[in-house]
């Protein structure tokens, strides 16, 4: 069951402690809820036609130039033995390097689309003489076998997922205070497609069974988003967060005083 999107939450707002001119703003009512992606476990994919694929039915919107060189020089690295798709990514090579990338209609560039999905997307059930790989985004599986973290090996928004890092410009007095936002990224942000989506997980009480609070399931990614020392600070504020929640429900458990915003996925899953 997906809940409704529109909902108070809880946030906390501290200066980034390697650039105290600078602010960062977090959403403790999502940071602090149990999403946990559940890709293979249960996720029926933002197109109905397409459940296997996940949020993968697209290709991967580049944040820039950086993110399709990098993510090119990643994809040297795949094998024909876990890469559904060398071949088609090789057979058009323009001067040397791999055919990966198209413009979408919004005229950005992304990765290709190839039989209706992104093209590092191994398809559910693909056998071929040699191909020892599994479903599921290639780009990850690399990173797997690697021994590091994905948000090495995959495009800057599919690594960032679910988390949306947003900015804000706040003016105080003659002043312009840079805010960094650190929130979920929900159905709605990402516009007008988002209304599309015949399902979304963020909201769904279905991916809300993750075993620990996304702030320590998404470490690595919230790390590399606000660097070592503002997550460090964000952890804190998380950890009393928590705790606090805690006490409160042991103390109050038949009269919960509405101290603390719950994620209303989180809430509902836990009932």
């Amino acid at each position: 069951m997906e809940v409704s999107p529109n909902f108070a939450r809880d946030w906390v707002e501290f200066a980034d402690p390697a650039s105290p001119q600078e602010i960062f703003k977090c959403d403790l009512t999502w940071l602090t809820s149990y999403y946990t992606c559940i890709y293979g476990a249960g996720c029926c994919g933002v197109d109905a036609d397409k459940p296997d694929a996940g949020c993968c039915s697209d290709g991967a919107y580049y944040s820039d130039a950086d993110d399709e060189s990098r993510t090119l020089k990643i994809a040297e690295r795949l094998t024909p033995e876990m890469w559904q798709y060398y071949d088609e990514a090789h057979s058009k090579m323009k001067g040397n390097k791999l055919n990966i990338s198209e413009v979408g209609f919004d005229k950005d560039r992304k990765t290709r689309m190839v039989d209706n999905s992104c093209i590092f997307l191994n398809r559910v059930g693909h056998e071929a003489p040699g191909y020892t790989g599994s479903f599921g985004c290639v780009l990850h599986h690399l990173a797997q076998k690697e021994g590091v973290h994905f948000v090495e090996t995959k495009p800057d928004v599919c690594w960032q997922l679910p988390i949306r890092r947003s900015f804000e410009n706040r003016e105080v007095g003659d002043q312009t205070v840079s805010i960094t936002v650190i929130g979920e990224y929900e159905r709605k942000a990402w516009g007008d497609g988002g209304e599309d989506f015949d399902w979304y997980c963020t909201g769904n009480t279905e991916a809300h069974v993750g075993a620990e609070p996304v702030y320590k399931s998404n470490k690595v990614e919230l790390q590399t988003l606000m660097g070592l020392a503002g997550y460090a600070e964000l952890e804190k504020y998380c950890d009393a967060r928590v705790e606090a929640i805690r006490l409160t429900q042991a103390e109050n458990a038949k009269r919960n005083l509405p101290l603390f915003v719950i994620h209303p996925a989180t809430l509902a899953n836990q009932k």
